[in-house]
């Protein structure tokens, strides 16, 4: 297993000078695809708020948002097979993905939690290598209904955050590997445009809608990421609707088996979810938020069974959208819980020592979290990013196993060389007040240099 993980160390560590050589030595290889799909690119939707340079440029809101088109590059892979096979680019299917490899450089020797994703100290990781098989539905059309999907199968250390018990939940909670493969993505959508002014019906594995961050590494302004969004919800499995009623206000429902539970699974529950997204009419500022997990609250079969209510308000100070703040808080809590939350059956490793259930903790136990990202584009290729408010008020220490307050600072750079590749240099501060919970709870307070590189292709 160490000499795995060494080579995997090496791996990582050689993608990353591969990434500076290829800058160095070769023209950028990917352009728009110059002909593109018969989607209509004109824009059913007020314009995009944000500049292009961001991970994205519209508001949050549920995806794909209605009457946006899909104007993202077309990457090598996706082009080579559509030269082999018309049939894929015919039918707008698209296939790409990216190898995200990162390092930190830390104050903690063993373990970097609860920091998440980048939890290995001081040295090099593959963080996530991922596979994206699409078809996005023409939304701005409004003559027929469409369809389209997505999977994407990841592998890397980031699957240990993004594992849902039930969807091949075992190499983590049975087995503690460092290392695993997880299907964050699986659904099916259907754009019906004739219910106001349309209607995205989702089934499936999803991506939890509310959160600034996300769990996929081109989604995000940062390689890491906040402690509150740590300990919230991942992924649900179910089925929504997301309705537009006009360019300010749309809205979101369904239910789905709770939060990181596949529906097969013993800690299923039937969980109702009610979501509404507003943008002004100036175009200036957006509110997203709502209920994300709602039902009867109570611990079942080692999981946490989350109830989640959160909102975020996003602003923009400039019209060109290069300068923006972003806000968001939760709360979220469950019942006769236990502390840390859902149990790891597999062996103590040096990156997870926290295995076996925790004490039982009588009553509700909640925690209430917010972050606040404030973004800067600065040049062409370049943005600021600074999150000054990271804060995590775990009660009772069922999120974190610590009954505490946590705090981060964190300030980062990324450099877009050009579509295919990205780097995220960041400095990073994190303290409990009352606590020592990271590096195994030997410290109370965390400082790290991080970067990761994104490679797509």
């Amino acid at each position: 297993m160490r000499s795995i993980r060494n080579t995997l160390g090496k791996t990582a560590m050689a993608a990353i000078v591969l990434t500076f050589y290829i800058v160095s030595s070769c023209k950028p290889v990917l352009a728009q695809d110059p002909n593109p799909q018969p989607q209509d690119v004109t824009r059913r939707a007020e314009p995009a708020p944000l500049d292009g340079i961001f991970p994205s440029s519209d508001y949050l809101g549920p995806t794909p948002l209605i009457g946006v088109p899909d104007t993202d590059p077309v990457y090598p892979l996706t082009k080579t097979l559509w030269s082999v096979f018309p049939a894929l680019r015919k039918s707008r299917i698209k296939v790409y993905g990216w190898a995200d490899p990162g390092i930190t450089v830390s104050t903690s020797n063993k373990s970097n939690i609860p920091e998440s994703y980048a939890i290995v100290p001081n040295r090099p990781e593959l963080d996530q290598g991922v596979l994206r098989i699409e078809r996005v539905p023409d939304t701005v059309q409004t003559n027929h209904v469409d369809w389209g999907f997505r999977l994407t199968p990841m592998y890397g250390i980031d699957y240990r955050w993004t594992t849902a018990q039930g969807w091949f939940s075992g190499q983590l909670l049975n087995h503690n590997r460092l290392y695993g493969f997880d299907p964050v993505e699986a659904y099916a959508v259907v754009y019906v445009p004739f219910v106001a002014r349309g209607m995205v019906i989702k089934v499936g594995r999803y991506i939890s809608p509310p959160d600034i961050e996300a769990q996929l590494a081109p989604d995000n302004y940062l390689f890491t990421h906040s402690l509150m969004f740590t300990y919230d919800c991942y992924t649900q499995t179910g089925i929504n609707a997301a309705v537009k009623f006009n360019d300010q206000w749309s809205i979101l429902f369904g239910i789905h088996a709770g939060d990181d539970i596949a529906p097969w699974n013993g800690a299923a529950h039937p969980t109702a979810m009610a979501m509404a997204r507003w943008t002004s009419a100036a175009n200036n500022d957006s509110l997203w938020g709502g209920i994300d997990s709602l039902n009867g609250g109570k611990f079942t079969d080692g999981h946490d069974n989350l109830q989640q209510f959160n909102l975020t308000w996003t602003h923009r100070f400039n019209g060109n959208g290069t300068f923006l703040t972003t806000t968001e808080t939760y709360y979220i809590f469950q019942s006769h819980a236990l502390v840390g939350g859902t149990v790891n059956n597999g062996p103590r490793r040096s990156w997870f020592e926290g295995v076996g259930a925790g004490a039982p903790i009588p009553g509700n136990a909640p925690a209430y979290g917010i972050v606040n990202y404030t973004e800067w584009k600065f040049s062409g290729k370049d943005f600021l990013s600074i999150r000054p408010i990271d804060y995590m008020v775990d009660f009772k220490g069922e999120r974190s196993g610590f009954a505490t307050t946590m705090s981060s600072w964190t300030v980062g750079v990324t450099h877009r060389f050009n579509e295919l590749i990205s780097v995220r240099p960041e400095v990073r501060y994190e303290y409990a007040f009352s606590a020592r919970p990271w590096d195994n709870g030997t410290r109370q307070g965390q400082l790290m240099f991080a970067m990761d590189a994104i490679l797509r292709f």
